[in-house]
């Protein structure tokens, strides 16, 4: 059994293939109408995405547009390699981790 490498040990074009696999397997999955495997293709997408930005962009203490959620806003109190820790504005205050690649 092959074990697969983690993201973070991935080159850039290795890391562009996987987020282009995983988008076609996620049409293929929505097509066939299974929608459980579509959300987490498109999660995995979203995770292999975060590792082609860089961090430092993201500011603790700035307000971000989340990304496929219109109108809501999500403030960064931390980073810590590349999820941003904070809370959703009019969320309740709960405390959430959120990958990089989702803000903007």
């Amino acid at each position: 059994m092959q074990q697969e490498k983690r993201y973070s040990h991935m080159t850039e074009s290795e890391l562009k293939q996987e987020i282009a696999t995983l988008k076609e397997k996620a049409r293929k999955a929505e097509q066939l109408g299974i929608v459980n495997e579509y959300a987490v293709l498109e999660r995995k997408a979203t995770m292999a995405q975060a590792y082609l930005l860089d961090p430092s962009d993201f500011k603790p203490g700035e307000i971000y547009a989340i990304d496929g959620a219109p109108g809501t806003y999500f403030k960064i109190d931390y980073l810590k390699g590349v999820f941003a820790w904070g809370y959703r504005l009019n969320g309740g205050g709960k405390e959430e981790a959120l990958p990089i690649s989702l803000l903007k």
